[in-house]
């Protein structure tokens, strides 16, 4: 079986092709190594404000293009199965550092193909942590790299559960899980704005021009969130 490494980074902002990371932290095994690095360009006020790094705390931190970590992290990812919540944006982040992701497993998208209930109103890691009753240690960080990783782990292994009870098998299961992270996955019910907890369809009858106005947005404004995005564009015929 392939070596799963979960793994997360907190960057400079929140968008792709332009922020960088700056802390990145990874398990593989029973081992955490978690760095922060200085990043190509400032990390932004915003940012700071949910993950408290500075750019005064990076001042005297080496850069992660050449670093052991980045080496380290380019040959176990070779061979290896990532794992992460929202794998596209971490994806996109050891991209810009040149280090490829052949194959990954994205918790947030395997969360909501899984809800087929629609039990679940949320699906950020912090949430999933709670909603899901966790076992988590008390002393872990939320919007921490190496907090983050600790739930992404505990995260995965309910969510592997979950899915081996229908494959019949943990193997059988992490195949299926990358083949579905490869695709987006229709999303059944808004989680926001005025229409929040209606399914898509009751606003596209009730009002497809927020749907319209809600697809521009999101593609006008890049957003990261894939799933979202197709959904818009399924219902709309787009």
């Amino acid at each position: 079986m392939n070596e799963l490494i979960f793994l997360d980074t907190e960057t400079t902002g929140n968008v792709i092709g332009t922020d960088r990371l700056c802390q990145v932290s990874y398990a593989a095994g029973d081992t955490i190594r978690t760095e922060y690095f200085k990043p190509p360009l400032p990390v932004s006020v915003k940012s700071s404000s949910i993950t408290h790094i500075t750019n005064k705390m990076l001042a005297d931190k080496p850069p992660f293009s050449g670093s052991a970590m980045a080496k380290e992290l380019a040959a176990i990812l070779k061979k290896g199965i990532l794992v992460a919540h929202n794998a596209k944006f971490d994806i996109s982040m050891l991209e810009a550092e040149k280090i490829s992701v052949p194959r990954f497993i994205c918790t947030l998208r395997m969360a909501r193909y899984l809800d087929r209930d629609d039990k679940i109103p949320e699906y950020g890691l912090q949430f999933l942590r709670y909603f899901l009753d966790l076992d988590i240690p008390k002393h872990t960080h939320a919007h921490d790299a190496e907090g983050d990783v600790i739930v992404l782990r505990a995260l995965f292994g309910r969510l592997l559960a979950k899915m081996a009870e229908e494959t019949g098998s943990e193997k059988t299961a992490i195949e299926t899980m990358v083949e579905i992270s490869k695709n987006p996955v229709i999303l059944r019910r808004l989680n926001f704005g005025k229409y929040k907890d209606k399914s898509f369809e009751d606003v596209l009858a009730a009002d497809r021009q927020y749907l319209e106005w809600l697809l521009r947005t999101k593609v006008e404004g890049k957003d990261n969130d894939e799933d979202l995005v197709y959904t818009l564009k399924h219902h709309l015929g787009r």
